[in-house]
């Protein structure tokens, strides 16, 4: 198994961070605009979402948890037929900001390299999107 952990430091407070981060449902709106087109949920734990190349997949939530700031969720379904996909997101207190951490392991290997382009994609949107919505001060 490969983990990719991504980290980027954006200057927002950290509760604002994780009201964006902890709302499951609105990946697509709050987190990740352009970088997830599209997502609704598929049930209580589960959501569809639609990526910014086409590509679908359903997403499980593993869990959510308030005191840590850490949702984890799974990929069980999607177009890149992951042996095994999970990942996890935390917002850490950062000076006057936050640091997110991103950390996925995935399964196979010969998938980290496509896995690790696409978070360092979405990473840069999730800090522009953040800092664009409630800046610290």
């Amino acid at each position: 198994m490969t983990s990719i952990r991504k980290e980027i430091s954006i200057d927002v407070r950290p509760e604002d961070a994780w009201a964006a981060l902890r709302d499951f449902p609105a990946v697509h709106e709050r987190l990740v605009p352009g970088f997830v087109t599209d997502a609704r949920m598929d049930g209580d734990d589960a959501r569809i979402v639609t990526f910014f190349n086409g590509a679908v997949a359903r997403e499980t939530l593993v869990g959510i948890d308030e005191e840590a700031r850490r949702l984890a969720y799974a990929i069980v379904d999607g177009p890149l037929e992951f042996v095994h996909y999970n990942a996890s997101a935390q917002i850490f207190p950062d000076g006057e900001g936050c640091r997110f951490v991103w950390i996925i392991d995935v399964l196979p290997h010969e998938r980290a390299e496509v896995v690790s382009d696409l978070m360092e994609r979405g990473i840069g949107v999730i800090k522009t999107t953040l800092e664009s919505h409630a800046a610290v001060g």
